[in-house]
């Protein structure tokens, strides 16, 4: 199967309150469900959220940066050609998905002048719980670095 029609999304943060969001999940056009039984899903899930400590263990050089540089590329291509291409970011959330006043992981269509509007996907009631979360996490380390 070919990367190219393997299709994923995370939001939120990073580490333990990540959100794999397995409904926007396809392979090859079909979504994921139709594909596995529920239990696999959440192994990926599970996995999903350790997958960096496990590429800095099988690494055993400290960081896993692959990942994160090839997104930066992609990122810098989009906005450099202006393309409109939607991809997760980092942005700042104000409204979207009912949340506001941080920077959360999003997926968002960049152009020239950066990010033109975060695009918010359809969530499970489970995943939208779970992105929330996410954002109280965030507001909560934001909250102590304010106090510094």
């Amino acid at each position: 199967m070919p990367v190219a029609s393997v299709k994923t999304l995370t939001l939120g943060s990073h580490g333990d309150t990540m959100v794999p969001v397995a409904s926007a999940c396809s392979v090859d056009g079909k979504p994921l469900a139709d594909l596995m039984p529920a239990d696999r899903i959440e192994e990926l899930v599970v996995r999903t959220r350790n997958g960096g400590a496990e590429v800095v263990a099988l690494l055993k050089t400290g960081s896993a940066y692959y990942a994160p540089s090839a997104a930066a590329a992609r990122m810098a291509k989009a906005i450099h050609e202006d393309s409109g291409a939607v991809m997760p970011v980092c942005a700042w959330v104000d409204g979207e998905y009912g949340l506001s006043g941080a920077y959360l992981g999003v997926e968002a269509e960049l152009g020239r002048e950066g990010i033109r509007k975060v695009v918010e996907t359809p969530l499970t009631d489970a995943e939208k719980a779970l992105l929330v979360e996410a954002y109280e996490a965030v507001k909560a380390k934001q909250a102590d670095v304010a106090g510094l």
